[in-house]
């Protein structure tokens, strides 16, 4: 991705450089994964005067895209990056970010070690400070992957070499931009925004290296609404003017931070979240989600798109079609689209790439949590997240049940982090301890489908598939309910693959619309209800159940969607 602006508009900073575009590269192929141990920072640091880079690589594209000019698919080990960079210290610190690298990261500046970073979908960043010299330096960065790892989260990347079902291409290495920012010697590490739409309030509360006085200047499109200063880490900021952030609204407010001669801008959204029975409320309304699952692949970069417009056609083709979010499903997505999606006043949840983690191993919840930290670090300030959901799918691992005080741990310490959201536990199965009980449901008959779920209201019995063959692995409670993946329509746009998805049997775009509207009549209907979450926006490669292309073309002609619309924008029973 080029990028001109900041990557992360959240944490923004005027002095930093971007280090994305041409890298020397090097890559080991691997004939057959295996759970093999990783490399020491030792083993590594001996091999790289051995180091021949015979590619060049444009970053943060990973090597199995076509953008990143390598577009090599089959099974990866470790992928090498080199590039010389030239720094000016003048004072301050020296900052490496990278927004994402797959899986195991091990940085060297000048051949010294810098740091590890462990997991595939999180921002993490180095002070390299001491390691430079004014003047050029080099930059060495090691990743190693290894999907047969039972404590690596590989999410949908594909185990097999090649892609199947609703697993696709993988993805090795760098996939998020890669820069540097210079800071101060007293500067702000962190910050967490909390909003009080009620109060007309922010507070920030702030993580500061060295020392100084923490000010806060709130801003409405250029107008100064507030401010205020404290010589400890928490500040709130009384605002005179009270603009709500609501469903295809993002009314931001922009925020600067000071602190000794560190400024930082960010920007937050007014609103709040809350359950109320059965009910979402956004900002004390009930609203109803009409969502549609993003799995964030694109056809030539992968994992990564190929710049902002890419990012935002996405979120306006689920608009168009009278969606007002999406799950972000199994992956981390970049801060840039979630930058979008707050502007865009777009609901998303917040999840985790879990699968190809062993749910049974005692040793996965250190292993989880380490990398889910980093998420909720990264991601709370966002107002389009209005709910965080770690866990997809939640499958026993090679005939070992899933260690339920995993599920309850991670629920626990992500409720602690963020008491200000809802958590689900694992969508669809198997629930645990969580806000909200959600299923997954692809049945593709609209009568039994409408009927089941009719039981719910009348006699309080929730259909739940997973529970055919495991009885007793989950109980709802009277939780606030919402089918969170249903539909996954076939219907074939690429005849060039073997394509999967659900209910083949629907023959003419007519029969097609027919179904959309029957299946999610059904769920808007239900009283008992908040939203449902339509699989799935677009075909992912052998995936072909999207409402588009993978290119983002339509599959239909625009009567087909206009009934989609139409569907989606019914008035739901519960508001």
């Amino acid at each position: 991705m080029t990028v001109s602006k900041h990557p992360n508009p959240q944490f923004e900073r005027g002095n930093w450089i971007s280090l994305n575009g041409e890298w020397d590269f090097a890559f080991s192929p691997l004939s057959k994964p295996r759970a093999k141990r990783f490399r020491t920072e030792q083993q590594i640091q001996n091999e790289y005067a051995a180091e021949h880079f015979s590619h060049k690589i444009n970053v943060p594209f990973c090597p199995q895209s076509v953008l990143s000019g390598i577009a090599y698919t089959d099974f990866i080990g470790s992928a090498r990056y080199r590039k010389m960079i030239t720094c000016r210290k003048n004072g301050q610190r020296v900052i490496l970010h990278i927004g994402a690298a797959d899986y195991l990261t091990t940085v060297f500046i000048n051949g010294k070690p810098a740091g590890r970073h462990y997991g595939g979908y999180t921002s993490f960043s180095f002070d390299i400070t001491e390691l430079l010299t004014d003047g050029e330096n080099e930059v060495y960065i090691y990743c190693e992957d290894n999907e047969k790892n039972p404590l690596v989260c590989r999410g949908k990347q594909c185990e097999k070499r090649k892609s199947q079902g609703c697993d696709y291409t993988r993805t090795t290495g760098i996939w998020q931009n890669v820069y540097l920012e210079y800071v101060p010697q007293s500067y702000i590490k962190q910050f967490k925004i909390v909003p009080d739409y009620q109060q007309s309030t922010v507070t920030v509360t702030a993580d500061l290296v060295g020392t100084g006085t923490l000010q806060a200047a709130v801003y409405y499109e250029g107008k100064p609404v507030g401010s205020a200063e404290t010589n400890g880490n928490e500040l709130t900021v009384k605002l005179t003017e009270t603009h709500l952030w609501e469903v295809g609204a993002g009314r931001l407010y922009d925020l600067t931070l000071t602190y000794g001669e560190d400024k930082v801008k960010s920007y937050f959204g007014l609103r709040n979240v809350t359950l109320d029975g059965l009910r979402f409320l956004l900002n004390g309304k009930s609203v109803f989600q009409r969502l549609v699952l993003d799995q964030g692949f694109y056809k030539k970069g992968i994992y990564t798109a190929q710049d902002d417009a890419e990012l935002l056609r996405d979120i306006h083709l689920s608009k168009a079609l009278g969606f007002n979010g999406a799950r972000l499903h199994q992956k981390v997505f970049d801060p840039r689209f979630l930058y979008f999606c707050d502007r865009e006043g777009y609901l998303v949840w917040g999840e985790y790439a879990n699968w190809g983690l062993d749910y049974s191993d005692p040793e996965a919840t250190a292993v989880f949590l380490r990398e889910w930290e980093e998420v909720l670090a990264r991601d709370f300030n966002h107002p389009a997240i209005i709910g965080w959901c770690p866990f997809n799918e939640t499958w026993d691992y090679k005939g070992r049940p899933q260690r339920d005080s995993l599920l309850a741990d991670v629920y626990d310490f992500t409720k602690r982090y963020d008491p200000t959201r809802p958590c689900i536990d694992t969508s669809g199965n198997f629930h645990v301890k969580t806000d909200i009980f959600d299923l997954h449901d692809y049945r593709y008959d609209p009568v039994a489908f409408r009927t089941s779920y009719d039981k719910f209201v009348t006699d309080n019995e929730l259909y739940q598939h997973v529970l055919l063959e495991n009885e007793g692995r989950q109980v709802y409670r009277g939780e606030p309910v919402f089918i969170s993946e249903y539909g996954g329509i076939k219907w074939e746009a690429d005849r060039s693959v073997k394509a999967w998805g659900y209910g083949a049997d629907v023959k003419t775009p007519e029969e097609f619309a027919k179904r959309y509207a029957a299946l999610t009549a059904a769920l808007i209907e239900n009283e008992k209800f908040f939203g449902f979450c339509y699989t799935q926006l677009y075909d992912i490669e052998q995936e072909q159940n999207g409402l588009y292309t993978y290119d983002r073309e339509p599959k239909f002609d625009q009567s087909i969607y206009e009934q989609i619309k139409a569907a989606n924008t019914e008035k739901a029973a519960i508001e």
